[in-house]
């Protein structure tokens, strides 16, 4: 529907523009509706939650999603392809990927019109950069933040944005300023400038003493004294770890050059610049790095060979019936697969690999080999510290409330083995989605904000053009229902424990994980009959539940 009538005013900082964008009864309570607004075709989302009318910028912050085609919860409108969420009073983001949160207006009703209050700055800018506070000098507390993954990036950024003016460190092993490294897999020549979250001007703007290449050697717990690898020791009142991971690799390979790990940019250039059209890449490890850089360098090399223990990819992350869809799907590309195997030998001669050698005794050319089998967590520099470390995956123990046994310290992202909402689980888990939000409730704890953990798990992947999604946690799960066509990538695949749905994996069905993500963070459940044919789809709109606006 388009505008009904609109002047501009002048405002005291920007042009204000006033439009009637619809009748009050075009939108049903719990709808939300695209609107044009102003004469440039920029759009505005406009929102019914409680017979109240709320409007928000219509674009995710995070790729620009259109928020009309994503998942209405309580008081937050979440994006269709990633689950981001954004409060639909403020437009502060609250749940992510991402950083940025969308503009939000003054929305007024009366004689049945829908009247938008809006600056035209606001409506041309779809991202909204919330301002850091300066350190106070007179503030003599001191935060620590290690890590500079999304967990870390987000916690500085909350800190100052929350109103935290003591000292803030930000200590990180990295050359860079945090970038997006869910890129790296699947772009290797990504450069830094194109995948940058911030700049310097930025954190200097809130006094964050950004440490680049610094690491933290050990930790004084007692004392709470830090000691870096700069020789700096510095003496904090609170601290966040989010430290991250390592990949795995073997001792055996370390003296070759063209065998590789990606985690870095770095890494991710040096693999790029050795492909070439003669090569014959080997990739070990069937999980989302290995996949990915499977599929997009694909075309760059002269053949792609990939080894797997298990028989399917993606089957502990996704399960035999979407791992063997993916099979066919690389297949048909040309990837050749090796599974139900594993590499015996790896053989070389002047410091480079030439061949691969498999447990069913096949060998391999391989003049590129990248191995992605998994990672292991930061947490060396704890040894001594009484920090409790999760015995079976390594990770950092902490509560509901990212806080481990030592009070004050926090940790969060893959380096935490944390509770996962909304089951009685505890796992550390490498979501993007999931670390972001952990930085940004590790900083609320440690400036007193107590917040428990209510974030549902949320990640996807792009592999030859093809998008899937997944919310939920479904380790443990029993049996699947599909519903559509798996073979032509139209699907959803309910993960079930018995008769409850606990986690969905989509192809082709947007915004369906998204709102099985909104279900489970308003609390409630979903079983097997409501999952038949889709049918708690055409229920939702009548089931939001609406107690906070």
């Amino acid at each position: 529907m388009g505008s009904i009538a609109s002047k501009s005013t002048e405002g005291p900082n920007d042009d204000v523009i006033e439009q009637i964008v619809c009748k009050e009864d075009d939108i049903p309570n719990n709808g939300m509706q695209e609107f044009e607004i102003g004469n440039n075709g920029n759009k505005i989302l406009v929102v019914k939650q409680n017979n109240e009318f709320f409007a928000v910028g219509s674009k995710c912050s995070h790729f620009g999603a259109p928020l009309v085609k994503g998942a209405l919860g309580d008081g937050i409108v979440r994006c269709p392809w990633h689950g981001a969420c954004f409060n639909l009073k403020t437009g502060d983001i609250e749940d992510f990927p991402g950083l940025d949160s969308i503009p939000s207006f003054k929305v007024s009703v009366a004689n049945g019109n829908v009247k938008v209050s809006a600056k035209k700055y606001a409506i041309e800018h779809p991202k909204v950069v919330k301002p850091l506070t300066k350190r106070n000098p007179e503030n003599k507390h001191t935060f620590i933040v290690i890590g500079s993954g999304p967990a870390g990036t987000e916690c500085v950024e909350k800190l100052r944005q929350e109103g935290y003016d003591g000292r803030l460190v930000w200590v990180t092993k990295d050359s860079y300023l945090p970038y997006d490294r869910t890129k790296l897999s699947k772009s290797l020549s990504s450069e830094a400038t194109s995948i940058l979250l911030r700049s310097h001007q930025f954190y200097e703007s809130g006094d964050i003493e950004l440490l680049n290449r610094v690491g933290v050697e050990s930790i004084d717990t007692c004392a709470k004294i830090a000691y870096l690898s700069n020789n700096e020791q510095i003496k904090f009142d609170s601290m966040f770890i989010a430290s991250g991971m390592t990949p795995r690799s073997t001792p055996e390979v370390s003296k070759y050059d063209n065998v590789f790990t990606l985690r870095t940019i770095e890494d991710a250039h040096k693999i790029f610049q050795s492909l070439s059209s003669d090569c014959h890449f080997v990739v070990i490890g069937t999980s989302f790095i290995g996949m990915e850089v499977a599929a997009s360098n694909f075309s760059k090399v002269k053949s792609v060979h990939v080894i797997g223990r298990s028989d399917v990819p993606f089957k502990e992350s996704l399960g035999r019936e979407i791992g063997e869809r993916v099979r066919e799907l690389f297949e048909s590309k040309g990837v050749i697969f090796h599974m139900n195997t594993s590499v015996i030998n790896y053989i070389g001669y002047n410091n480079r690999l030439s061949e691969i050698e498999l447990s069913g005794g096949l060998k391999l050319k391989a003049d590129v080999c990248i191995i992605a089998t998994g990672s292991k967590t930061n947490v060396e520099f704890l040894a001594g510290s009484n920090i409790e470390i999760n015995s079976s995956n390594g990770a950092i123990e902490v509560d509901e409330y990212l806080e481990t046994n030592v009070k004050g310290i926090f940790a969060g992202g893959d380096v935490a083995n944390a509770p996962i909402y909304p089951t009685d689980a505890k796992s550390s888990l490498g979501h993007w989605q999931l670390a972001t939000y952990h930085g940004k409730l590790a900083a609320l704890q440690m400036i007193g904000k107590k917040t428990p953990i209510k974030s549902v798990p949320f990640f996807w992947t792009a592999l030859f053009g093809t998008s899937i999604r997944f919310s939920g946690y479904n380790r443990g799960y029993t049996d699947v229902l599909i519903n559509g066509d798996l073979e032509n990538f139209r699907a959803v695949i309910y993960y079930c424990k018995g008769n409850e749905i606990v986690a969905v994996a989509t192809i082709g069905k947007d915004p369906i994980a998204a709102k099985f993500a909104e279900l489970l963070r308003s609390g409630r459940t979903l079983n097997k009959e409501q999952a038949i044919d889709d049918k708690w789809l055409t229920e939702e709109e009548d089931t939001v539940v609406c107690t906070r606006l």
